[in-house]
């Protein structure tokens, strides 16, 4: 998904595996109000959102 919605978080850099709890959380500096957004509409974009490649890296040093 292209528009940065609630349902991209699975694409996105800032969720992180929490491997006690064996759960995932989103590690991105989100306020009250950004929760309230997400968690009230899907078309909410998230500003913090960062689409995880793991590649990112490699192609900068080709």
């Amino acid at each position: 998904m292209s528009d940065n919605s609630f349902a991209d978080c699975e694409n996105c850099s800032h969720y992180i595996l929490d491997t006690e709890a064996e759960d995932y959380y989103c590690n991105a500096p989100l306020d009250e109000d950004d929760v309230a957004r997400l968690m009230s509409t899907r078309s909410y974009k998230c500003p913090y959102f960062d689409f995880y490649d793991e590649y990112k890296i490699v192609r900068k040093q080709n």
